[in-house]
């Protein structure tokens, strides 16, 4: 997990004990907040976390502190994602199974929405965290599924960023997955049919 407590120096080490405190916090926020909104009240989030209010407060002493906190512990988690899933499938099997996480972690903000158009000044670095590490996180897996010659090579990351976040519907995950396979249709399309015309002037 990348997020440190808020105000903590980036070389100091978490002590185990502490960086689970932390990981239990995240989880049960992202949570609460999915289900009940960032209004939720403390209690609830440290009940599930299994932790005092008082480690909450340590650690994310506004509760902008928390919310920035959460999105950036769901990114930084989809975008850990990518390398393994490279590994274990094919290219295309890996783009497709990557989108499905980022379509996650979009469903997983819909709690988050109101603080984040709230036009606290505290959200106003999100928007280019995001951008800074999910587009070579999809521009990678897509160069790489390109090279393979399974789908069209001429699709810019930003778009397919933003057609999947246009896709999501929270409450319906099996319809969220059905179009991310027609995206991926799609892009799979446009290179069969390169690869037809190319044959065919080859003729």
């Amino acid at each position: 997990m990348s997020d440190r407590p808020a105000g903590e120096p980036a070389a100091r080490r978490v002590r185990p004990d502490v960086q689970r405190n932390l990981d239990a916090l995240l989880t049960a926020a992202a949570e609460v907040f999915a289900s009940d909104g960032v209004d939720a009240p403390v209690r609830r989030i440290t009940a599930k976390a299994g932790v005092g209010a008082g480690t909450l407060y340590r650690h994310f002493p506004q509760r902008s502190d928390l919310i920035t906190a959460v999105l950036r512990h769901g990114l930084d988690s989809c975008v850990e994602a990518a390398p393994a899933l490279s590994e274990q499938y094919e290219p295309v099997e890996a783009l497709t199974r990557w989108l499905q996480h980022l379509a996650q972690f979009v469903a997983g903000k819909r709690g988050l929405k109101t603080a984040l158009h709230s036009g606290d000044a505290a959200y106003e670095s999100l928007p280019g965290y995001f951008e800074e590490r999910f587009v070579p996180v999809v521009t990678r897996l897509l160069d790489v599924a390109a090279a393979s010659g399974d789908i069209r090579s001429d699709i810019p990351p930003y778009d397919l960023l933003h057609a999947v976040k246009d896709l999501v519907a929270p409450d319906d995950p099996g319809y969220t997955q059905r179009m991310i396979a027609l995206l991926v249709d799609g892009l799979r399309y446009r290179s069969a049919e390169t690869g037809s015309v190319t044959n065919g002037e080859g003729d």
